[in-house]
């Protein structure tokens, strides 16, 4: 960047290291931070820190958390014989903003990816299989429509399916308000497989 002090290069840098942060945007994030007064600059790198060392992942479900079992893990309101498995935390709000889902979830934390050298031990696999009870009824597979979330949910179905534990895929299909002509194969191969009669 070189255009400003060294120091203020170095806050833009570290600001456009974050996901979806381009350069003009890291600029407006670190002037803003240098107009902020001391006392909320400190707030802001003390919640940062915090946040840092009080997050966690769930000693169940490996969902962030900052207590040793997350609020879903521990609610007694939720339907246990269901476990829904998501690749990331953010997958975990998404599902529960719908308010239809009441079961527990398990967060691998990725995907099975050989090309980036991401493996089944990479991820939480073995946790989700340690939560393998007779209360755990199904497994819903709800890795992203990927070719790593596919392959993720095809090695994890086959090391379930032997132990008796049904395993499901959440339907993934043509978004409500497109044209079928604009869908791509694998879109309309999964809204087929997703079909439901009417």
């Amino acid at each position: 960047m070189g255009s400003f002090t060294p120091s203020l290069d170095r806050l833009i840098e570290q600001f456009a290291k974050l996901p979806s942060v381009g350069k003009k945007s890291a600029q407006r994030l670190a002037f803003h931070i240098l107009s902020m007064t001391d006392a909320e600059a400190n707030a802001f790198t003390e919640t940062i820190s915090k946040a840092r060392s009080s997050i966690k992942r769930c000693e169940i479900c490996c969902n962030l958390t900052d207590t040793k079992v997350c609020n879903i893990c521990s609610s007694q309101s939720r339907d246990k014989s269901v476990i829904c498995v998501v690749e990331d935390p953010r997958d975990v709000i998404a599902i529960e903003r719908t308010h239809e889902y009441n079961g527990l979830y398990h967060v691998l934390h990725g995907a099975i990816s050989p090309m980036n050298d991401i493996n089944p031990e990479d991820i939480c696999i073995k946790e989700l299989l340690h939560r393998l009870n007779d209360d755990v009824r199904e497994i819903i597979m709800a890795t992203n429509p990927t070719v790593e979330g596919e392959a993720t949910s095809m090695y994890i179905s086959k090391l379930i399916k032997p132990l008796g534990v049904r395993v499901s895929r959440l339907a993934y299909g043509v978004p409500v308000g497109a044209d079928l002509e604009y869908a791509d194969e694998f879109t309309l191969i999964r809204a087929m497989e997703g079909r439901k009669e009417l």
